[in-house]
Formats: structure tokens, sequence, C-alpha cells
């Protein structure tokens, strides 16, 4: 076995690396930019090189640089993680011709299977189900329109050397399969420096279903099972399952065993993935196959008690598997949610800075694993599973130049609905300050009727949130709850003011039982009767909750039990009362005697300021380019202004026709959120 592996990556994969690195008593090194110096994954790894300035193509992917620290350390193998250098066969070549193992496929399957084109005609030639299209190079929009009708409406024009989600088009009729065409052919040329294009049928009602596999240089191949990736924004995913809630055990078996022999069509060794669409009728279509350690691996490894980075590390070693098919059990469920820093009330527009607060929930481990890698099968049943993969920490910076996602929370239960509700208190025990995140939304689609059926496809999001995230209107029932858990919290901050002012001991004032609590615009009597053991509320009809919980003033973080059921809330102080933060919600709570709710009533509402008329700055960003001037009359959807953030360049458009009156930036200046751009007469 190796004695040393360089982790070619940052962030949360290059610390999950380096955990197994560490299990299997090898010494880990990582690299690093500038950007990174402080970063938790050189922190972990037992040496750390430096190889350049913060830009990716500066540092983590000049494959010299890299090769570079890899002859410095002394590394006998290299682990890419995913992204980067993971899926390059270049790099793949510069370590073999150094005679240092890549922990990874062979040159010739990255090769083979990174070209969507030749991958699907290696797929049909292996008895892979692909979907209806046209692989050949198409010279012009003239045969695009005229393969299109070929295969029948609706097609998906995509770069043969696209990924991310661009270079794609979706065409309904002839005008937008000759647009396409070309739009797609611009941007790949320009993200790809590859303008080829092929067309293929697009499946309506689509779910992203993708097989782990796991081949060895032997000729061995396994599966392990399939993950449900079908929510997704902007073809990235947000939330990833194992398994999936709409397979059943034969089509697993069918996509499971023709990814496998994709695999073993390419001679390939080491962890893959094979994705299929996956229409409502259950027939599946290959999609593509990703040379590398998919970001959603843990839920696999969650299900099955396979370790995948320890697999991948022994079959560079050239070990043979030594787990076979029949091996392989499904147990339980897990899920996956993706945090980003990224502000879903503002259109998930990236988010920067300092994590003034980072406090994931307390990982759990699942039960034990036998020996060989599987569930045990005296593994406690009932017990569930918590685990968070990251790469930041409190007091860290969510830096510019890097991808925005910055953990994976995962559940594992028994059954999925558990898992489902212990990914609810993992979320809501997930405290995060200083950036925008998207934990609300998060929160909300676990909530959401549809994921919660397992009925979703890839268009969910699109499709529930077609006007974007705007926060989360709790059910009545959820709002009792709330109200009281803030009312027993107020009662016993109220008990403690009294006894830190000596009124309590002076008898001057009693804290009384009877309280209004107003969430949400709906409002409620109730009274509290405490004791040691907690507290029961009564409401106006008679019915009651019973709250416990060790929740004292100051506490940011409130875990509640209601009739036995966890309500966890993050609690900040505002006067008469607390703004909480639970099921992807954000809401004042007030609390008031019987008398100050009755004044309240009485209070005008405050009015939000009118900034109709100005262009406010939607994140933390550089102006690169101003597009009108003072006096310059401007019509719906003209562009203003460009704002770069995260690397990604953003266009700010006019949502409706006015005069330009002032410009309040430069092209170059640095601007915070809500930072006024310009005024409109």
């Amino acid at each position: 076995m190796f004695k040393k592996i360089l982790i070619a990556n940052r962030g949360e994969i290059a610390c999950r690396v380096i955990k197994t690195a560490k299990k299997m008593g090898l010494t880990s090194v990582a690299i690093y930019s500038d950007a990174d110096a402080q970063a938790l994954h050189v922190q972990m790894a037992d040496e750390a090189i430096h190889i350049g300035p913060p830009p990716a193509n500066q540092s983590y992917i000049v494959i010299d640089k890299v090769m570079e620290a890899i002859k410095q350390s002394g590394a006998e193998a290299v682990h890419p993680g995913y992204g980067f250098l993971s899926e390059n066969s270049k790099f793949a070549e510069a370590l073999e011709a150094a005679g240092v193992a890549f922990v990874g496929p062979p040159v010739g399957a990255i090769e083979k299977m990174g070209d969507k084109i030749t991958s699907k005609k290696i797929a049909q030639e292996a008895g892979v189900s692909t979907v209806p299209g046209y692989m050949g190079l198409i010279e012009d929009a003239d045969e695009a329109v005229k393969i299109s009708n070929e295969i029948g409406y609706p097609v998906m024009l995509k770069a043969s050397a696209g990924g991310g989600g661009k270079g794609m088009r979706i065409a309904w009729n002839d005008e937008e399969a000759r647009e396409g065409f070309q739009s797609s052919k611009n941007e790949a040329a320009n993200s790809f420096g590859d303008d080829r294009i092929f067309i293929e049928k697009f499946v309506t009602q689509p779910r992203h279903i993708e097989i782990q596999v796991l081949c060895d240089s032997h000729g061995n191949g396994i599966y392990l099972g399939e993950r449900e990736c079908s929510i997704q924004r902007r073809n990235q995913k947000v939330v990833e399952e194992a398994p999936s809630p709409f397979l059943d055990e034969a089509t697993r078996k069918a996509m499971g065993e023709q990814a496998v022999a994709l695999a073993l069509a390419v001679d390939y060794a080491s962890a893959g993935t094979v994705e299929f669409i996956v229409d409502g009728d259950k027939n599946f279509y290959f999609l593509e196959m990703n040379t590398r350690l998919q970001v959603e691996h843990p839920v696999t490894e969650l299900i099955t008690g396979v370790d995948l980075v320890e697999q991948m590390i022994r079959v560079a070693n050239g070990e043979k598997l030594t787990i076979k098919q029949s091996d392989v059990k499904l147990n339980g469920w897990s899920i996956e949610n993706r945090l980003y820093a990224e502000d879903p009330y503002r259109g998930f527009l990236p988010s920067i800075g300092r994590l003034t607060r980072y406090r994931p929930p307390q990982e759990v481990a699942a039960g034990p694993l036998s020996d060989n890698g599987k569930w045990a099968d005296d593994a406690p049943t009932g017990t569930f599973a918590v685990r968070n993969d990251t790469g930041v920490y409190e007091g860290g910076e969510i830096s510019m130049y890097y991808d925005p996602m910055i953990a994976k929370l995962c559940t594992w239960a028994p059954t999925r609905g558990e898992a489902i509700e212990q990914m609810r208190v993992a979320l809501d025990s997930f405290e995060v300050e200083g950036i925008g995140h998207n934990l609300p939304f998060l929160s909300a689609v676990m909530d959401h009727p549809i994921f919660i059926e397992g009925s979703m496809t890839t268009a969910f999001i699109e499709e529930q949130y077609p006007d974007g995230f705007e926060g989360v209107e709790l059910a009545e029932a959820e709002l009792r709850r709330i109200a009281a858990a803030c009312a027993a919290m107020h009662r016993v901050a109220e008990i403690r003011r009294a006894r830190v002012s000596g009124r309590m001991d002076n008898h001057e004032r009693k804290v009384g039982s009877d309280w209004n609590v107003a969430v949400q615009g709906h409002s409620f009597d109730l009274v509290i009767n405490a004791d040691k053991d907690g507290a029961t509320v009564r409401f106006e009809d008679d019915s009651e909750l019973r709250v416990k919980g060790d929740w004292t003033p100051g506490d940011k973080l409130a875990s509640m039990t209601i009739n036995g059921a966890p309500l966890v809330m993050k609690v900040g102080k505002i006067s008469g009362g607390f703004r909480i933060r639970t099921r992807g919600a954000d809401a004042k709570v007030h609390v008031r005697t019987p008398r100050q709710a009755e004044l309240a009533r009485l209070m005008p509402e405050k009015v939000a300021p009118d900034t109709s008329k100005m262009l406010l700055c939607p994140m933390p960003g550089l102006i690169v380019k101003l597009d009108v001037a003072v006096g310059d009359e401007v019509q719906e959807g003209q562009a203003l202004c460009t704002i770069e953030a995260m690397k990604m360049e953003n266009i700010l458009r006019a949502e409706k026709k006015g005069v330009v009156s002032k410009v309040n930036a430069d092209a170059g200046d640095s601007l915070a959120v809500d930072d006024v751009i310009m005024e409109f007469e």
C-alpha cells in the first residue's frame, strides 16, 4: 500500500479524502492557493504545499504546479477529488509518466467517457439503453432543424464537451431549434473551446437517477445501488437521496447491470457514476458517465457501509475488489442537502464574506460495520445518522474564487420518512451567520408535498418556485407549536429579568401566565402553567401543548419538544419577542401581555421605503461595466450594468421603462448588498 497520498483539490472534498487517508494510516498532503492558506483541508493534512495565487487557473488546475508539489512531497499517489483535474486525461498521463498512481480510472476510460458523442456510441455498442438522437457532426442550423424533425420535438441540443448546464438548449419547434443550435454552439466554444453539438430526444417527466459503479483492474465490476438527483437548479444538483423512491427492484437491477457493462467496456477501474434520465414509465436512457467520485457519494456510503474513497485507493494500488455484487445490500435511506453560500431570497445570487457563526449539527454514526465493509447483521435498528462533509469553520472566509458549496449535510434512517424528519431537525440545528445561505430553501424542500411523496422531476424547482424563493408561510398547526415554545421561552426570560433586577425577591412583580403571541399574521391568546419539568400551554379553544426544553436567555439555538415532537429554532432577540428561524421560515414572534397586545393592534403598520425608482446592488461585488448614463431613457429588460461576484458576471436589467436621473457608482467600484447603483425619474 502507498504510504503518502496527495489530494489535488480543496474544500470539503479534500477534507473528506484526508479522513479516509488517516483511517488507512496514509500520510496526507494538501495543496493550497494564497486564498486557502488557513483553509480547513490545510489544517487537517499532515503536510501542505503552496501552489500559487487564488484563481484556480493559476493554481489548482495548473498541471505543472501540481506535479511540482507531488515531486516536492514525495507522494506515491494522487486523489483528485471532483472538479478541477479529476477528469483531465492529460493530468492522468502526467502522473503515469512520473510513476505516480492516479486514484481514478485509466486514461483511456477518461477520454472515451469525457466526450458525450463518443460515450454514447460506446454505450450503444455495450447494450446500454440510450436516448434517441443524432451523434454525428451537425454542419449548420438548417441541418439541426432537419434532424430535430426526424427525432421528433421536443429535442435537447447539447455541447459534446459540455458540463454544468452550459451549451444546452431545449427546442419545441423549428425556430427554437435554429436559435438553440447557434446559441449552444457559441456557448460551447466560449466555455470549452469545442463547438461540436449533438441533438437527442428531450425526455418529458424526467427524473435524474444515477448508478454508482466500482471496478478494479482485474476485470471485476459491481454497482452499489442508485441515487435520485432530480432536484436541480440550473442543471446543478441540490438534493440527492439513496435509494430512489421511484425505482423498483427490477429497474434497479437492469440499470445497474447496464452501468457495469458500460464500465467494463472501457476497462474502467475505480469508482464512477453512470447517469440516466428516467421517464414516468420507468424507461431509462444513458446520459453520461462521470469518471470520478461524485459530490453526492456520501448517501451511497450511508446505505451500503462501503467507503468509496478507500475502495478507490485500494483499486489504484492494484488490489482486487473484495466486495461481490451479492454482498451489496441497501440498508435504510439517506438524504443529502447541499449547503451553498448563496442568497435564496435574491435569486440564489452568490454570497461571500466571513462566517461569523458556523455550528453544524452534531454528527451521529449509524451503527457498527462488519470487517468486509457491509452493515453488520446485528446493527441496531431504529437508530439514525447525521453526517456533515464540510471544508470551512467558524471565522473562516467564503472566497469569491471558488465554488459556493460549503457543506453537504446528510442523514440516514431505516425509512425514507424518518430520514426526512432527521434532515428537518438537522437543517434547523445548522447555525450559519455572516453570509447568505440556502438553508431556508432546503428546509422548504424537505416539507414540500411533492418531495415527501417522492414524485419530483428535474423540473421541480422551476415549477414549484417559478418566481424564486420568498420564504415559507407556516401552517397554523406549526405556528401554534412555535407560539407555545416562544411563550415558554419569554416566561423564562422575564423571570431572569425580574431576578436580576431584584423585583422578584421583593415581591414587587410576579411573572404572569396570560400572554398573547403574534407570528406571521396569526394571534394566539394563551395561558402558561409551568412546573419543574416544563410547561403546559392552553390556547383559547382549550387545546393544550406540552413544552419541554432547556433553553436559557442568550442561547442562539432552542431545542424543544412539543407534545414529544422535536422543534428546533434558531433564536435572536428583538424588542418584545424573538426572531426565529425554523422549517424554512424567518419570522418575528412578539410575546405580549393581553393589554400590550390590545394596544399593539392600534399601532400603525410601518411601511417599507419605496425603492422602485432605484437600482440596488443585489450582492457584494465589483462593477465591471456601466451601460447607461444620466439622462438616458431605458426600456424594460435593457442592460444597466454588470456586477462580478465569485468570478461570475451578472447583468442587471431595467424592470420597467424610465429615465436615469443619478448614477452613484463607477466601473471598478466594490459594492455591498443594497448599495444604490443608480436612480430613475
